[in-house]
């Protein structure tokens, strides 16, 4: 059984940094490209930042460039993602997927595997 488990989201001012991890059981992550999404009250969901397999490629969505750093450890079978300088607007649910596409994927649509979220608080 896959599963796809997100954790150290939590509660943080505005200005202050996160780092969401995402620990993968049932597929190796090597195998696949990773993505972050999130999701706030009322919107749909949306991507924030992905990583190819290999690792060479990383895109991130406009708003999180230079803020935000995707990562991951096949080692540990575990992705990452640095969230610094954080704002209010980047309060939502954030998920983690994976795709066995080889280049990092900006579409929701893509993705086989999701976690089922952490959720990330910005206080202003």
């Amino acid at each position: 059984q896959v599963q796809l488990v997100e954790s150290g989201g939590g509660l943080v001012q505005a200005g202050g940094s996160q780092r969401l991890s995402c620990a993968a059981s049932g597929l190796t992550i090597s195998r696949y490209s990773m993505g972050w999404f999130r999701e706030a009250p009322g919107k749909a969901r949306e991507f924030v930042a992905a990583i190819s397999w290999s690792t060479i490629r990383k895109y991130y969505t406009d708003s999180v460039e230079g803020r935000f750093t995707i990562s991951r450890d096949n080692a540990k079978n575990t992705v990452y993602l640095q969230m610094d300088s954080l704002k209010p607007e980047d309060t939502a649910v954030y998920y983690c997927a994976a795709t066995l596409r080889s280049g990092p994927q900006r579409s929701v649509g893509t993705y086989v595997y999701w976690g089922q979220g952490t959720q990330v608080t910005v206080s202003s």
